[in-house]
């Protein structure tokens, strides 16, 4: 019998664009000629939850709450219940202007009397000056945005407590070390978001008939969704073999030995799906078969995991493109939950998800699950393929944005896919995840602005020396703030991941962290960043030698569902928590370009100790000058534009000679440049060589000898008047 997939992911993820792994899956099933279908339940749950028919049935069923004597409602629900007839007016319009549909609305929205407002507008009177820099569909987002949050906050409290927008019941998910709690909860009867969620999922079963039902579940907010909707199958459709992959298994479920796991699900898959999901189709097929790759399963009432299929992974070369099909992408929703223009990014705008390179380059850093196949096993993406992939997903999606979910962007890679965009004249608008390596020069920083990159994330971590070297990150702070600067730039945001309470961080560290924090913030090179606390996984260098790192584990058990979190206690003794608020406020006001001038301690309400940073530690490390040694093997690219030229002569006591003026025109402007007749045509030979279109790249070296086949004194033309100002305009040493 031929096996049909149906591949979901549960609630709740992103509303703006499909978590990318069923598309990834579908993408390689393509390859085999294997059927497919995939769905994200999580946005078809929002857009029936928040419609008309939803919300009147919502009100509908939390109005006995209000008729009940003595039930404790908040004057924030009681305010959104009393105006529910001006919400269910207003849901459709709003949500079809979110999905970019409806884009006169804005001019309602931003009058202010269209939308009904509780809570969640409170906080608009401190971000008004905001508003002068956003335009009027960024503002209504905004305005649409704290609408649809104070309905969430309705039905947090009035219907289910476990909802959030990118989340769901997120808690039962969060170091589940044992299954009980969640295993109670499904016993319960389903709640209202459940009910949702069964009726969507009964009516995709009943149309695709699936013999083997794929569940991808990447983040602890999916994984009770994914319990619910493995036991409606299981109790409506037996026939249908169920199987569970996805980031949370893979990290969280590498020990699984509870059985009652498999009352819902028949397999679980970890690390690279292509290959397990290979072997349960052929298993499915041919059920003597016994071979199978990374996978748990029930067997004689024991859980067992095998792995004993002869199988390799495939190659990143070999797993075919994302195939976004049956998602419905012009229905996501666009919201923004901050003005910061680098925030914003996860939650606005379509983007088509690839990777440049699977793992991580580095795979060092002791808060990182390095010894895990995810990130351990590091293979690059050619440059030509990714490029014809993005062909692919333009020409499939009609979208041309790109977010590339690599752990960290390899800085050669990145160069070598700038060069093909450029070469093939895409227009793509880009973003990726880095590690602020030196390797991120001026030069390198234009190039990736140029082929349509717009923003980098990276992990800044703990701004002290001392800690970046022993969470082996590779950087100095002095090196970060160098490498923002040049993005900065270069015209492309720059989000930090910031983190607090790492073993044997001291307050005055975490106080100096602050600090260089606040500074590059005033120096403009940051424009995002987000403060995490540590926390301590099993699979990192940390968790597998805590002794190393001053740390004691509060228990070995291995618990019997997931084991990824893990509680210590850190030698210092240190209460890290109480930073939290203080730290994340700052950051909040730096973030709108605010607060330099506050004394650190304004943001406390406790004592901590002065900051022992220079006051211009950051502005000094910035003052610094790039030196002129290029490395003769440093690539060579010109990616303006042709030169026109004019020879004439020019004459000084009685002496003439021929020079020649050389005009470019860039998309904002003109110029010219002077040089003698000679060197005038060697440079505009050799920018025909080394344009980006070119099907060679040159070395510096060899543009070196090129020069002095016909001229001297190459050093001194190098850095000449009219070479620097081309340097300006697209002439980069790479």
């Amino acid at each position: 019998m031929k096996t049909k997939l149906f591949v979901i992911t549960p609630p709740f993820t992103q509303l703006n664009t499909p978590y990318p792994a069923t598309a990834y899956i579908k993408g390689f099933l393509n390859t085999k000629n294997i059927e497919s279908v995939q769905a994200d339940l999580g946005i078809d749950v929002i857009l029936e939850l928040f419609s008309k028919k939803g919300l009147e049935s919502l009100f509908q069923v939390s109005g006995f709450k209000f008729e009940v004597v003595g039930n404790e409602i908040s004057d924030n629900s009681k305010r959104i219940f009393a105006l529910q007839d001006e919400y269910i007016k207003t849901i459709d319009p709003v949500i079809q202007f979110l999905q970019g549909k409806n884009p006169t609305l804005a001019l309602q929205i931003c009058q202010e009397d269209f939308l009904p407002e509780a809570s969640r507008f409170a906080q608009l009177e401190e971000l008004d000056w905001a508003f002068g820099s956003m335009g009027t569909q960024d503002k209504a987002k905004h305005l649409a945005t704290l609408y649809l949050e104070d309905i969430s906050d309705f039905i947090v409290e009035c219907v289910d407590e476990n909802f959030g927008f990118s989340r769901y019941a997120e808690r039962l998910g969060r170091s589940a070390n044992s299954f009980d709690e969640l295993y109670e909860a499904l016993q319960q009867e389903p709640t209202y978001i459940d009910s949702i969620l069964i009726s969507l999922l009964k009516a995709k079963i009943e149309a695709v008939k699936p013999t083997l039902f794929l569940i991808s579940v990447p983040f602890p907010g999916n994984l009770y969704s994914a319990f619910r909707s493995a036991q409606w199958v299981k109790q409506n459709h037996p026939e249908i073999k169920i199987s569970m992959g996805g980031g949370f298994p893979n990290t969280e479920l590498r020990s699984l030995s509870d059985k009652r796991v498999f009352e819902f699900f028949d397999f679980i898959t970890l690390d690279d799906g292509e290959v397990p999901i290979e072997e349960l189709i052929f298993h499915l097929e041919n059920p003597d078969s016994d071979s199978f790759k990374r996978t748990f399963l029930l067997e004689n009432g024991e859980v067992v995991y095998k792995n004993n299929s002869l199988k390799h992974d495939y190659k990143q070369s070999q797993v075919g493109t994302p195939d976004y099909s049956d998602l419905p992408l012009d229905k996501y929703i666009s919201v923004i939950e901050i003005v910061n223009p680098m925030h914003r990014m996860w939650s606005d705008g379509r983007w088509n998800k690839l990777t440049m390179a699977h793992g991580c380059y580095w795979g060092k850093c002791t808060f990182c699950d390095i010894s895990l196949d995810y990130i351990k096993v590091y293979e690059p993406v050619a440059a030509s393929l990714l490029c014809d992939r993005i062909e692919e997903l333009i020409e499939q999606t009609g979208q041309n944005g790109f977010h590339f979910v690599d752990e960290a962007a390899p800085p050669a890679l990145m160069r070598a896919l700038a060069l093909e965009i450029l070469k093939r004249k895409l227009a793509v608008t880009w973003w990726t995840n880095i590690r602020f390596e030196k390797s991120f020069s001026k030069d390198l920083c234009l190039l990736l602005k140029a082929s349509g990159c717009i923003a980098v994330s990276g992990g800044l971590e703990v701004a002290s020396d001392r800690l970046l070297k022993l969470i082996d990150k590779g950087v100095t702070v002095e090196q970060v703030a160098k490498v923002t600067r040049n993005f900065t730039e270069a015209g492309i945001m720059v989000h930090a991941y910031l983190m607090y309470g790492y073993p044997t961080q001291t307050i005055q560290e975490t106080v100096d962290s602050l600090e260089m924090v606040r500074q590059l913030f005033e120096a403009g090179v940051l424009q995002s960043g987000f403060w995490h606390q540590f926390a301590l996984t099993a699979h990192s260098p940390v968790g597998l030698y805590p002794e190393q790192f001053g740390v004691t584990k509060k228990t070995e058990v291995i618990g019997t569902f997931a084991n990824n979190d893990i509680e210590y206690t850190d030698a210092t003794g240190i209460n890290h928590d109480k930073f939290s608020f203080g730290l994340k406020k700052s950051l909040f006001n730096f973030m709108h370009g605010i607060c330099f001038d506050y004394e650190l301690q304004e943001w406390f309400d406790f004592k901590i100790p002065k900051t022992k940073i220079h006051p211009d530690f950051i502005f000094n490390a910035l003052e610094e000058q790039n030196d002129f040694n290029t490395k003769p093997n440093a690539k060579v690219v010109w990616i303006g534009g042709k030169p026109t030229a004019e020879v004439f002569t020019k004459s000084k006591k009685g002496r003439s000679w021929e020079m020649m003026s050389l005009t470019f025109h860039d998309k904002k402007e003109s110029f010219d440049i002077q040089t003698n007749k000679e060197e005038g045509e060697w440079l505009t030979s050799i920018l025909s060589k080394i344009a980006v279109s070119g099907s060679k790249n040159y070395t510096f070296q060899e543009v070196k000898n090129d020069f002095e086949t016909e001229l001297e004194d190459f050093e001194l033309f190098w850095y000449s008047k009219p070479i620097n100002t081309l340097r300006e305009f697209g002439l980069l040493v790479l």
